[in-house]
């Protein structure tokens, strides 16, 4: 170790004057999921009452739900670079002010187009939230909490999630207008994620990688104690001695890019956003629910399955391996999806079945293949190119989740909803194929981690 860094490690960190324990870090850097949930779910609802409004097709219903997954797909494009040069925190702290602007935009837009660009905005600051949230978490958690502490972060999305499903409940019976309360609710938890940033660290990992070695002392020392510090310090020094400069890393690290670009993609492509963006039409013009309400009341207790496994997910991440939770969780959604499938084979479907199979299919997604694929992803890569990794696997996260909800609708006219779940079945099988031959990172430091690719 050179005598400068060393001098470094022995000098006492600067104090911290607001210190706290990682849950309380985590806490608020998850709650950019609980805005990422809100404003990604709340288009369920509202499109009901906003379809009326604005007088859309078929069409132009799926222009409103997707115009939010563009600016998605730009804001995780661009997120990654950006954390490197400046930041996690400084990122996040940019997705809250994005959030903030498009709840207030959305709701108060006097032609179709400008709730277009509001929620492209809005899309843009979920880009930036889903590649960097847990990337951020990954970096300022303890090995042994890592999965647990991420999957914080999905536990935030589904909140939001569900969240947005009692709002949209809530505010439909408030008549015409109330597509606006939906999405101007959202500018609440906006506020407070702005406000939080200002209490939590810069990732101790990104300060060391960035020269800012008694920054990142002082963060790891509020994070975890002396010990943490003084353990974390020297594992980050023997790494960073012998990483390979940036450039030229998509050729050196082509294996676990090409295993989180798959991972992003049959995370969105086994179909859950069919659900979530599109559950209460479905119920409506599908599923035989008989009234607006009562899809509505679905969707929420459909949130509430996705909240509960979440947390079960959060109890078991740090106990099961990454592998087996990814492969048992698909193999439960291709089961779900092939009972979904036989529900709409019928001419007069039974709701309380088409409920079921669809909470069925929600559970084994909130339980691994929703957060485990986060978790993982974030574990792979080196500091030094994290970022831009995240960036490039999000982004094809993101153009999954464009492809499916731009033609879900499509498909169900030309297909039939049985056909059409009998092909996410299919894709799901794919999954259960190639979830079980991943290599395990759970109990593995991410210096271990990125040494493991290097052998």
């Amino acid at each position: 170790m050179p005598v400068a860094l060393k001098e470094l490690f022995d000098v006492p960190s600067e104090p911290v004057s607001r210190r706290g324990s990682i849950y309380r870090i985590a806490f608020v850097g998850a709650l950019s999921g609980l805005l990422f949930g809100f404003d990604t779910a709340v288009i369920n609802g509202a499109l009901l009452s906003l379809r009326s409004h604005f007088v859309l097709s078929e069409v132009r219903v799926e222009i409103a739900a997707s115009s939010l997954l563009y600016g998605c797909l730009i804001g995780a494009m661009a997120a990654g670079a950006l954390s490197d040069k400046f930041g996690r925190r400084s990122m996040l702290r940019l997705s809250g002010l994005l959030f903030l602007v498009s709840a207030i935009f959305a709701a108060i837009p006097n032609t179709f187009t400008e709730f277009l660009v509001a929620r492209f905005a809005g899309g843009f600051g979920i880009g930036i939230a889903s590649t960097i949230a847990p990337l951020y978490l990954s970096e300022v958690s303890p090995r042994e909490k890592r999965g647990s502490i991420v999957t914080l972060n999905q536990t935030a999305i589904v909140s939001g999630i569900l969240l947005a499903y009692c709002t949209n409940w809530a505010f439909s019976f408030t008549g015409a207008a109330a597509w606006r309360w939906m999405f101007g609710s959202a500018a609440i938890p906006a506020i407070a994620f702005i406000v939080g940033l200002r209490f939590v660290p810069e990732s101790p990992r990104w300060l060391f990688q960035n020269h800012r070695v008694p920054e990142a002392a002082s963060a790891l020392e509020a994070i975890g104690g002396e010990t943490h510090r003084v353990e974390s310090l020297h594992e980050f020094s023997a790494v960073i001695a012998h990483e390979h400069p940036a450039a030229g890393w998509m050729r050196r690290l082509r294996r676990p890019l090409l295993l989180a670009v798959a991972i992003a993609a049959l995370q969105q492509l086994t179909g859950i956003n069919t659900v979530l963006y599109y559950g209460s039409l479905l119920f409506v013009a599908q599923g035989n629910s008989g009234s607006d309400q009562r899809a509505l009341a679905a969707n929420a207790l459909i949130g509430i399955t996705n909240l509960v496994f979440t947390l079960v997910a959060f109890c078991i991440m740090d106990r099961i391996g990454r592998r087996k939770l990814l492969t048992f969780s698909a193999a439960v959604m291709l089961a779900a999806l092939l009972l979904l499938a036989f529900a709409f084979h019928r001419a007069h479907p039974w709701f309380p079945i088409v409920v079921a199979s669809t909470m069925l299919y929600v559970a084994a997604f909130a339980t691994g293949l929703g957060p485990a694929a986060w978790v993982y992803i974030a574990e792979i890569f080196p500091t030094n190119i994290r970022g831009r990794a995240m960036s490039i696997a999000t982004s094809v996260l993101w153009l999954s989740c464009i492809l499916v909800s731009n033609s879900f609708l499509t498909l169900l006219k030309a297909l039939g909803p049985s056909v059409t779940f009998v092909v996410f079945a299919a894709i799901c099988g794919v999954a259960v194929a190639f979830f079980s031959r991943l290599p395990e990172t759970r109990g593995r430091s991410l210096e271990e981690i990125e040494l493991s690719w290097r052998a």
